[in-house]
């Protein structure tokens, strides 16, 4: 029997109609365009504006794109992941409540939390509920509204992050396309560099907490782009020669937009050419695990069937790695 492979088949994204750019930025805070520019790469983000409106929402209008593009319906699919960190409730999940707006009711539908590595863990494990035979149509999500964790009188990071959400369509193939190989990695030591420190249940939320303003994204930005600088690069790296591919044989490489000058390292360290390179940091900004399917989606039609990829994260955790990709269409 041939070996099954789990193939991207489709693509969908969505990004809120507002755009907060840096001039802007620059009249609620002591910051500028040039220092932001200068510092991360970013110029502009999408803000999810629409009052009581969260991730859910963008979750579930980047699969009606998808919908509208491959023809799927609802009841087709059977399983749905939604890589978040920002949830609209603690329970029940992003993706439940995403699956209830388009219309999904045969499926099972999860949240996975591995931060801005979350879309990389989440393809992986829908490849292998795929490998299994199980499923047939997965719905692989990152979305993120992280306007809802940063604290806009921090300008070390509020000029950081972004709202989206996209999503992929994941079925099987006994071709040769499809995720190929991945690494992904975890290493505990990053909990004290980049939090947030109020809200989950050893810490719960108070009058206080909320006073304190502990209920945002905390990072200590040298430690983090440190860790991140490294592992990112390496990872990339390892699983190129874990695989036999050269810079000549990579067609794209698609990292987590979360600082320019991490991107640099990644393509210094891989050796690859900048063209192949997918950045869209400079207008969506950071939006943790929707950075990755954000760039997927925005530059699909860039893609050729058999383009070998590599899509590779760092987040919080420290989590970190590197999906190698076969483009399937």
């Amino acid at each position: 029997m041939s070996k099954i492979n789990a193939v991207i088949t489709g693509v969908g994204g969505y990004v809120p109609d507002y755009i907060l750019n840096n001039e802007e930025l620059s009249t609620m805070m002591d910051t500028s365009d040039e220092w932001i520019t200068s510092r991360v790469g970013i110029k502009e983000r999408h803000i999810l504006k629409e009052p009581n409106t969260g991730t859910s929402f963008m979750a579930a209008k980047a699969i009606e794109d998808l919908f509208a593009k491959t023809g799927i319906k609802p009841e087709e699919i059977d399983l749905v992941i939604c890589a978040t960190t920002t949830a609209d409730h603690i329970f029940p999940s992003c993706s439940s409540m995403a699956a209830e707006k388009v219309g999904i009711k045969n499926a099972l539908a999860f949240d996975l939390q591995a931060a801005c590595s979350g879309f990389i863990v989440a393809l992986t494990t829908a490849s292998s509920f795929i490998e299994s035979g199980k499923y047939k149509k997965v719905l692989v999500m990152g979305a993120e509204k992280m306007s809802s964790i940063t604290n806009y009188n921090d300008r070390t990071t509020a000029p950081l992050f972004g709202d989206g959400a996209a999503v992929v369509l994941v079925e099987p193939t006994t071709e040769d396309f499809g995720v190929m190989d991945s690494m992904i990695y975890t290493d505990g030591v990053g909990m004290k560099h980049l939090h947030i420190k109020a809200g989950g249940s050893a810490i719960p939320t108070t009058k206080e907490t909320v006073e304190k303003d502990m209920h945002y994204t905390y990072q200590e930005g040298a430690n983090v782009y440190k860790y991140a600088v490294t592992n990112m690069a390496e990872v990339s790296a390892d699983l190129m020669d874990k695989n036999g591919l050269t810079n000549e044989d990579v067609s794209w490489l698609i990292p987590h937009q979360a600082n320019l000058r991490i991107i640099d390292a990644v393509v210094n360290r891989t050796k690859l050419s900048y063209d192949k390179v997918i950045i869209n940091i400079d207008h969506f900004g950071n939006t943790s695990a929707a950075s990755i399917p954000l760039c997927i989606w925005e530059s699909e039609k860039k893609f050729k069937k058999g383009d070998k990829m590599i899509l590779t994260a760092f987040g919080a955790g420290f989590t970190w790695g590197a999906v190698y990709l076969k483009w399937g269409y």
